[in-house]
């Protein structure tokens, strides 16, 4: 049996092996998993990211889904919900900046047709992070941002020992 050579941040935990061999760095253009994305890396500061992978599922039902236009309409009924569940991480700041990142997150998609076409421009967590703050976001420093940029693709930062580093890369371009 063939072993894999993976980044060794994933360890053996069968949720992040899964994670990192499926999902992590691969370029990402669907607004909705962009925003899941979004309020889970602001939920993660400070934490480990295996703990929200494990909180992952709660935190699809307890944000609808990560329906951005439904989460941009909660209201202080929702909070207090969401600040009981104990399926989350319940901290008002972070639970609050959800919110606030929803509503700045569908304005970006007006100014610009989605959030995708917004995104794709930076290649620069510090650019990004200035950006997004500037727009209203928050818990989206530079560490947020350059883990975000990870997930969803924006770098590939697979080892390049790694067996995903190639499959995620894009092709070479034809020389001319």
């Amino acid at each position: 049996m063939e072993l894999k050579q993976r980044c060794p941040w994933c360890g053996t935990d069968p949720l992040y092996v899964a994670y990192h061999d499926t999902e992590w760095g691969v370029p990402q253009h669907d607004d909705s998993v962009l925003f899941e994305f979004l309020l889970l890396e602001g939920a993660q500061a400070g934490l480990s990211w295996i703990t929200i992978l494990r909180k992952r599922e709660n935190y699809r039902r307890a944000f609808d889904g990560f329906d951005v236009e439904r989460v941009a309409c909660y209201t202080e009924a929702d909070i207090a919900r969401l600040l009981s569940d104990p399926g989350i991480v319940r901290n008002r700041l972070k639970i609050n900046a959800a919110l606030t990142n929803a509503r700045a997150f569908l304005k970006v998609q007006e100014a610009f047709g989605s959030f995708d076409t917004y995104l794709w421009r930076f290649t620069n967590a510090m650019a990004l992070s200035k950006d997004l703050k500037a727009r209203g976001f928050r818990f989206v420093g530079p560490t947020i941002c350059t883990a975000f940029m990870q997930a969803v693709g924006l770098v590939n930062d697979h080892l390049t020992t790694c067996f995903r580093y190639l499959e995620i890369s894009p092709p070479p371009l034809p020389n001319r």
